[in-house]
């Protein structure tokens, strides 16, 4: 059976670009980026789930480490007068030894139809022991409203406490996921409930790069439902 590859890293170096942005010079200097990388990811998504982080992107210059956030909530990261950002930046130096710190917060206008919030907003309904189909259809219907042209939601695990674990999926709209200029994004995300963990992907359509569709809803595509039975 095909595997699926990443809508993001399927198209990386085409259409779209690196998370991380860096050229390791000498030969220890790539692993040790990498992990520098990561320890702030995952101190960044741990320390701050509750502002709605959907990504972070972290650049590498000769004299600075540039972190990039972007959120939902940019005022739970800023603070009152910007009290968090020097906080949150002198958290992060200690991951980094040789460069400086520079924060960035970039905020996302349209949480409802951003693929890795959406994963995210499922996950936390599922820990409060929302019925997972009528939730996935509510994120479905809520993004298509807003403008998409196609959205897949696919949830794997016990769901709702079943003694054997299976996926369950659904489709509303198109997902054109090996058409390269087809902009598509992928969210992931775990909730750990207490039959064990479900994992969510969600996948969103927006159109072809540069021809996005807005957020007024007037290029919604109203259809039925497809569900896709487990394999």
């Amino acid at each position: 059976m095909g595997q699926k590859v990443s809508p993001i890293g399927f198209r990386i170096g085409i259409r779209e670009n690196w998370r991380s942005r860096w050229y390791a010079n000498k030969k220890n200097d790539y692993s040790r980026y990498l992990f520098e990388d990561q320890q702030i990811r995952k101190y960044v998504k741990k320390e701050y789930y509750s502002s709605n982080i959907s990504c972070i992107e972290i650049e590498r210059t000769r004299e600075r480490v540039n972190v990039v956030l972007h959120t939902a909530r940019p005022g739970l990261i800023i603070g009152r007068k910007g009290a968090n950002v020097d906080k949150i930046r002198g958290s992060l130096q200690q991951f980094v030894s040789d460069r400086e710190i520079n924060l960035e917060i970039k905020e996302i206008t349209k949480p409802n139809v951003d693929a890795q919030l959406v994963a995210e907003n499922i996950g936390d309904q599922l820990l409060k022991r929302a019925n997972f189909r009528r939730t996935m259809k509510k994120a479905m219907e809520v993004a298509m409203e807003a403008g998409m042209l196609g959205i897949k939601v696919q949830i794997s695990g016990r769901l709702a406490g079943a003694e054997m674990a299976r996926t369950e999926a659904a489709v509303l709209g198109k997902v054109p996921l090996q058409t390269l200029d087809a902009h598509i994004q992928f969210g992931f995300a775990e909730a750990l409930t207490t039959y064990g963990k479900i994992g969510i992907k969600v996948w969103i359509y927006h159109g072809i790069y540069g021809e996005e569709v807005g957020s007024d809803g007037a290029n919604a595509k109203k259809g039925k439902i497809q569900k896709k039975p487990a394999r």
